[in-house]
């Protein structure tokens, strides 16, 4: 085992790096375990020109490599490896990269949350090129074109209805006729002269080379094939946070996100703590994200602080006089 450090990170997305960039600036020399895939969502997100101090927008993967570029100009240190197992059963906690164990006196997870696709090759490849998971983030670049989304609950209607905003025509696609959403969200997705339905059909298909220009879709109960013209396929069928490996240890809800203290990311065991899309299944914005993981960092600090001065006011106490 390394040496105890006082922070690690567990996550390399808009949380993690400014976690990391908040420890190291206070001197808490972090270790980020980063992953292979570090960079979380919008490493397939093209240009994004929602993150403040971006005027012009910026690509994805270069905003990413500009947060990590940043914290470790501080002095972050950087494992572009996997967490394959942690230990949080008492302090200092224990962290493996296979069987490399680390150690720190506080941890942070921001391991994120991942949209779900559905699994064609075809959508994979032309992610940030008509293929999008995020309406909020993406829709404006579609005003005034026709666009598809795919879901059947809440929060595909809430897609359907902001991406109605700035395209001409929305259609949701459903597998079935019935909807997971709440008939109050569906009745105001149908009463919106903008937003079309196509049920029950299933996308087989992203069409495009360069750009998505349809999709193929199939009819459940018939077999038949339908291509739709489309400049956009919002797919919104949910996310998964990456939270596996700490199921066990810390608090969450019945989807599996970490659930953190109210007006903190402190977590159910001191010490640990949660930022970004792996507690936050609201917003799920790199700007909130960024933000939690601000949070994270200064809380991580605190409690180490708090932590040395008990341990300083123990050292300096009198001594009870010993019995003859």
């Amino acid at each position: 085992m390394t040496d105890i450090r006082k922070v690690i990170v567990i996550g390399g997305g808009p949380a993690g790096f400014t976690a990391a960039l908040y420890a190291a600036r206070a001197n808490l020399d972090p270790l980020v375990i980063e992953g292979f895939q570090w960079g979380g969502q919008l490493m397939i997100t093209s240009d994004v020109e929602n993150y403040p101090g971006y005027p012009d927008g910026v690509l994805g993967p270069q905003m990413m490599q500009e947060f990590r570029t940043q914290a470790g100009r501080f002095g972050a240190e950087f494992l572009t490896d996997d967490v394959t197992r942690v230990d949080f059963s008492s302090r200092p906690f224990r962290v493996w990269v296979g069987d490399d164990e680390h150690a720190a006196e506080s941890v942070i997870v921001a391991t994120g949350a991942t949209a779900r696709q559905l699994g064609l090759e075809s959508e994979r490849k032309l992610q940030g090129r008509g293929v999008t998971y995020c309406a909020v983030c993406d829709a404006a670049f579609y005003r005034g074109k026709e666009v598809l989304v795919v879901g059947g609950g809440d929060s595909a209607m809430e897609e359907a209805i902001f991406t109605a905003k700035f395209a001409d025509k929305v259609t949701v696609v459903h597998r079935r006729n019935d909807f997971r959403a709440s008939q109050i969200m569906v009745d105001r997705a149908r009463q919106h002269e903008q937003i079309e339905f196509l049920t029950p059909y299933v996308v087989e298909e992203v069409v495009g080379e360069e750009k998505m220009t349809a999709v193929r879709l199939r009819n459940i109960e018939t077999g038949e094939h339908q291509d739709v013209t489309a400049d956009g396929l919002f797919v919104a069928i949910g996310h998964d946070p990456t939270t596996a490996l700490f199921l066990d240890w810390l608090d969450h809800d019945e989807s599996g996100y970490l659930v953190t203290r109210p007006g903190s990311t402190e977590t159910n065991i001191p010490g640990v703590f949660a930022a970004g899309d792996v507690q936050d299944h609201v917003y799920r914005q790199a700007v909130t994200a960024a933000g939690s993981g601000c949070m994270a960092a200064l809380d991580a600090e605190r409690f180490l602080a708090a932590e040395e001065g008990h341990l300083a006011t123990a050292l300096t106490a009198p001594r009870p006089e010993a019995e003859h």
